[in-house]
């Protein structure tokens, strides 16, 4: 690493003195080179910010040297800068005076001196941005002629930079060294999030276990309330990860953790207007890539899948997607959900366990333990959550009341019994047999769009038949 280290002196020690410590946006303006590099641009600037004072110490020089001593320097916007002389006194101006300008009373003259001064004062401001631009399109040059030293330099310093300050915060933060295996585990004692216990200031941070492995608990579901932290326990266990691939300690009191090829995440939501696409478009987008790309090797963070439409779409999306997860891709992966039904799929899948944040229940409040537990729970303790953010009290009794009726009927709202009977027959006769054998033998995942379009218009077809329509 030493070795791609180049100290530059001889360039550093040029570009302190070129450059000002504050130079301007734009390096076609001027006033980015230093006062003292260059003689040429001082005597511009110079002239530029104090062309009085040169005016001044030129006359008495004139006056020294000719000896006439009412003679003055002066300008204007026509004849530009001249010496006047007065009419008695011309016979005494020297040879080298040329005659500019006769008044009635004196005459005027220029000498090569002032007529060098006067083209500079004219022309100083363009100049010094000319001078300024060239000079440093010369630093710029000699730059150019290192730019091999000095990108091995940027990196043996960002290295070294990012080394620094993963062992500087591994000192300061109390983080272990993780062991690596090959066994494909990850086993993670008192996992902290790196971020978001430096911001707690209030509160502490309460640290969590980790376990997944490539048999029993190869898929975490945990459920729990929002704002429990399931979302900061399924990044935190991604960061750690990544932190332990790249060599640094981490936040934990003890961990043993297994290589992954690649880190797939879909939380948060939002929509792309631009696009036309909805949140729940960008949601399956996100979760479509993860299925195409994700191997047995990977881990899979997916917080709150199928949350952008209706309650039973979403949930059978959920329930669809971890299963093609653990039974074709394998992956290592945490699922968090509000669709507590999908618990049971423990008992289902091998490969699955049930996890949840503890809470504690004091009448209608709830204290958030932020502690993930073994097992699954039932509860999703919204109107809880919606009563620590403030909804007013009467939203909050008729959510109640509406919650009861829903859990007395399994989730459906209360219909009137003569709109009942058709609704189910009409869902129960749906699908004949013939049409729910050909949707069995659909590989949807793989599918095109045109394919997917085909088929659908196959089984519509189908369908009118068996309906005689």
């Amino acid at each position: 690493l030493w070795k791609g280290l180049h100290l530059h002196e001889e360039l550093a020690a040029r570009l302190q003195q070129a450059i000002v410590d504050e130079p301007p946006f734009s390096v076609r303006e001027g006033g980015m080179i230093r006062t003292g590099y260059n003689q040429e641009l001082d005597e511009l600037h110079l002239i530029a910010a104090d062309n009085k004072t040169w005016m001044q110490n030129f006359e008495q020089k004139i006056k020294e040297e000719t000896g006439i001593k009412t003679m003055k320097v002066g300008f204007n916007k026509v004849f530009g800068y001249y010496i006047e002389v007065s009419k008695g006194q011309s016979s005494s101006v020297p040879p080298y005076f040329v005659r500019k300008q006769t008044l009635v009373n004196a005459e005027r003259y220029i000498v090569p001196e002032l007529k060098e001064f006067e083209n500079k004062i004219l022309g100083a401001k363009e100049k010094i941005e000319q001078l300024e631009y060239y000079l440093f399109d010369e630093l710029r040059t000699l730059i150019r002629g290192k730019i091999k030293e000095i990108q091995e330099t940027a990196r043996a310093v960002s290295y070294i930079d990012v080394l620094t300050g993963l062992a500087e915060a591994a000192y300061k933060y109390n983080y272990v060294r993780p062991e690596l295996n090959n066994n494909g585990e990850i086993k993670i004692v008192d996992g902290r999030h790196p971020v978001v216990e430096r911001l707690l200031e209030k509160e502490i941070f309460v640290p969590n276990n980790t376990n997944l492995n490539n048999t029993d608990e190869r898929m975490i579901i945990i459920t729990g309330p929002n704002m429990a932290g399931k979302s900061t326990y399924m990044r935190q266990v991604a960061l750690l990860v990544l932190m332990t691939q790249i060599g640094s300690f981490i936040p934990a009191r003890q961990a043993s953790i297994c290589p992954v090829d690649k880190i797939f995440t879909r939380v948060g939501a939002s929509d792309d207007l631009a696009t036309g696409q909805s949140t729940f478009m960008v949601e399956m987008n996100e979760v479509a890539q993860i299925l195409k790309y994700a191997t047995k090797n990977s881990l899979i963070i997916l917080d709150e899948v199928g949350r952008g439409t209706s309650t039973f779409d979403g949930m059978s999306i959920a329930h669809a997607v971890m299963e093609y997860i653990h039974d074709r891709i394998k992956a290592k992966t945490l699922f968090a959900t509000h669709y507590h039904q999908l618990i049971a799929l423990e008992n289902v899948l091998s490969g699955v366990k049930n996890y949840s944040v503890a809470v504690k229940e004091r009448g209608k409040d709830i204290i958030f333990l932020r502690r993930i537990v073994p097992g699954g729970t039932d509860r999703s303790y919204g109107v809880h959550v919606a009563r620590l953010a403030g909804l007013p009290k009467k939203v909050l009794e008729r959510s109640e009341e509406l919650l009861k009726e829903y859990d007395n009927d399994n989730g459906r709202m209360q219909q009137p019994a003569a709109a009942a009977a058709p609704q189910d027959n009409m869902m129960g006769s749906l699908f004949g047999s013939s049409i729910a054998n050909e949707l069995l033998k659909l590989d949807v995942m793989s599918m095109t769009p045109i394919e997917a379009m085909s088929a659908l218009y196959k089984l519509q077809d189908e369908a009118r038949k068996e309906l005689g329509k």
